[in-house]
């Protein structure tokens, strides 16, 4: 439902009534201050200025978000979980806040859909969903302070995405547990990573994972990155039965 596909066209009150109704459905309130949120939705491509010439989209609003969500997060789990010490509560919080889920947020509530931009929408990557979810954080706080922002986040990702027993046994990245459980073994480990362009001409990236000199997974994919994690993900699988092994 793209309610703001064409706002900027008509005129100033229509546009305010029809953006004031599509946010309040979002955050599950009334905002006060429209500025905040239409900065929130503008990419960098359509920046408008302030009265002092600043840039105006949503990169500063997902800066200020992310240390918003990061710290309600925070104060959640260090009152549900009172035994967890700063290494749990730090491996927890990242699963939450993770780019994966924040981009699983923010397609779950169609935040795309109302991007201003001048770039294609359908050339943006997963992370829009997330960066855009960020700085709608970043707008409530700056409009109606810490307790509606609070207040959004347990609506929105506490109640219905954190069940902290769920979360303990979630892998948010597989290169990150063959690397711990390579040194914790002391086996070596090395990723060969290389160019490998598919049938249609479009660039890929190969990886061979090897531990203790032997090759264990390959993958590829469209970013070094994504490749890794891949083989990583393979290799895992393929290892499980060890590297879950009690000692």
């Amino acid at each position: 439902m793209r309610i703001l596909k064409n706002i900027f066209k008509k005129s100033r009150s229509q546009e305010d009534g029809i953006f004031f109704t599509a946010i309040t459905k979002i955050i599950g309130f009334e905002p006060k201050n429209l500025a905040f949120y239409k900065a929130a939705f503008t990419h960098r491509s359509a920046s408008g200025t302030d009265a002092n010439g600043n840039a105006v989209n949503y990169e500063r609003l997902e800066f200020l978000g992310d240390a918003m969500l990061s710290a309600i997060i925070a104060a959640h789990l260090y009152e549900k979980a009172p035994s967890g010490d700063e290494g749990y509560l730090t491996k927890m919080r990242s699963k939450i806040v993770s780019r994966e889920h924040l981009n699983t947020l923010g397609k779950d509530l169609k935040l795309k859909d109302f991007v201003q931009s001048k770039v294609a929408l359908n050339q943006f990557g997963d992370n829009i969903h997330g960066n855009i979810f960020e700085a709608v954080v970043g707008a409530i706080y700056l409009d109606l302070g810490y307790s509606y922002c609070e207040k959004f986040i347990q609506s929105r990702v506490i109640k219905p995405y954190v069940d902290i027993s769920k979360l303990e046994g979630k892998i948010t990245s597989y290169k990150s547990l063959v690397i711990e459980w390579c040194q914790k073994e002391k086996k070596t480990f090395f990723y060969d990573v290389f160019e490998d362009n598919g049938i249609n001409g479009e660039r890929l990236y190969g990886v061979k994972l090897s531990i203790d000199n032997k090759v264990v997974a390959k993958a590829r994919a469209s970013s070094k990155k994504k490749a890794e994690e891949k083989a990583s993900q393979r290799a895992y699988f393929a290892l499980q039965e060890k590297m879950t092994k009690k000692t």
